[in-house]
């Protein structure tokens, strides 16, 4: 796959200055720069959940395939309908599902029909078994109050043959599989899945299991990418915790690039000394930006290995979980689907104060709940410093705070992010 690192009207020197961008012109930079995968395969019905279709789907049938009753009762003519009056009609068959009557229906005449059944010749209205009175097996009465037409589905009411029914692009749901599966076809074609390498950087980071020593700390940002990953489709590359050696630094990205199509890597992006990713980058890749507006999450380095997109996520825990959220996700989806990532929101009345300075969007972590009344309220889960990892599992969304704000007071409405949502 080919990816456009440089999209038209940045030049080289914008990509190598630290100039610091919003975080809406960030996502557009990211997005500017992703292509959609190539490849396609053809996977049976019941594996292609969640993957992206590679072309429409296009009906061979009508769905209902056949004008048919849609629930118990008895059939009969439209003109034959009561007005203030009750009539006898003749019960002359019983019409089930997959088995229809060839008689046709005259004058006062009905059929038992079953739920799915085909409506027989001569019939167009079906009325419900309960508002029929059977006076013995052969003969039924039926009052007024009907209508025409009622308790019939029409053939291609659902689906009518040669329609376009699901465009190319499209994540397929349990649903989506369901109406396909209704017009008889049992495999389709997908978009491979987008490949991800990512890994951890840090000499001080030890896998959960492992001792730790004086100054050591467990490798949190793996897990909680493997996770956030799992949840989309894609393939996944655990290339593990690279030390802070720019050696072992650049054999890593190099055989990432190799072999995904995004590379991530989680700490390292700063300007501390043993922070190399940033500088090695630069040696074998190509940096668009590094620095955004932003809190959690200033410290994010974005720019490309060979073909391969590459991400250098801070090294805080709550801070690879933001960026990963706001711009590796709707890279992810669009190199997946085709289609641009639209982050779901809803608004929400504050039940605490939020404080912020103007200056930069800040991503606070929330707990949204319906109201009795059935509004919408989110209140923070705490301390808010990007280290503090138990906020994102306390909470459920992130409450936007616009660059522009100067923070919200108790009872203000914001606009929230639910967690529930991230998702390709």
């Amino acid at each position: 796959m080919t990816n456009k690192l440089n999209p038209p009207g940045r030049g080289c020197n914008e990509a190598e200055s630290p100039k610091t961008l919003t975080v809406a012109a960030a996502r557009e930079t990211i997005l500017a720069s992703s292509v959609s995968v190539s490849g396609i395969e053809k996977l049976a019905l019941r594996d292609a959940l969640g993957r992206a279709l590679a072309e429409d789907i296009v009906s061979p049938v009508n769905v209902p395939g056949h004008t048919n009753s849609a629930m118990d009762g008895y059939a009969i003519s439209g003109n034959d309908i009561p007005g203030d009056e009750t009539r006898e009609f003749k019960i002359i068959a019983t019409a089930y599902a997959g088995k229809p009557v060839s008689l046709s229906c005259g004058t006062r005449e009905c059929v038992r029909i079953m739920t799915g059944a085909p409506m027989p010749a001569g019939t167009d209205t079906v009325i419900m078994q309960e508002q029929v009175n059977v006076k013995d097996a052969e003969h039924a009465l039926i009052g007024s109050g009907h209508r025409p037409g009622q308790n019939v589905r029409q053939a291609g009411e659902d689906i009518l043959k040669s329609s376009i029914v699901l465009e190319s692009g499209r994540s397929l749901t349990p649903a989506d599989l369901g109406v396909i599966a209704s017009l008889g076809i049992f495999e389709v074609s997908v978009y491979r899945r987008p490949r991800v390498a990512f890994f951890s950087t840090g000499d001080e980071l030890r896998s959960a299991g492992e001792s730790l020593g004086e100054g050591d700390v467990y490798d949190s940002n793996r897990y909680s990418l493997y996770g956030m990953l799992k949840k989309l489709n894609v393939e996944m590359l655990d290339m593990g915790n690279i030390g802070d050696d720019p050696a072992k630094l650049r054999t890593a990205f190099k055989s990432a690039a190799d072999t995904a199509d995004v590379v991530i890597s989680s700490g390292g992006v700063s300007v501390g000394e043993a922070d190399y990713t940033k500088s090695i980058l630069e040696e074998i890749g190509n940096i668009n930006f590094w620095k955004i507006a932003m809190k959690p999450g200033r410290p994010l380095t974005f720019g490309h290995l060979d073909n391969a997109l590459f991400f250098g996520l801070p090294g805080n825990p709550v801070a690879v979980m933001v960026t990963f959220y706001q711009f590796v996700l709707p890279a992810l989806h669009y190199m997946a689907t085709g289609n641009p990532y639209i982050p779901f929101q809803v608004q929400a009345v504050t039940r605490d104060q939020f404080r912020k300075r103007p200056g930069r969007f800040e991503f606070a972590r929330g707990i949204l709940k319906q109201e009795p009344d059935g509004t919408m309220s989110v209140a923070s889960t705490g301390q808010q410093g990007s280290g503090i990892l138990t906020s994102m599992s306390t909470g459920n969304c992130f409450v936007l705070l616009p660059e522009q704000s100067s923070g919200v007071s108790k009872g203000e409405v914001v606009q929230v992010q639910p967690f529930d949502f991230f998702a390709t």
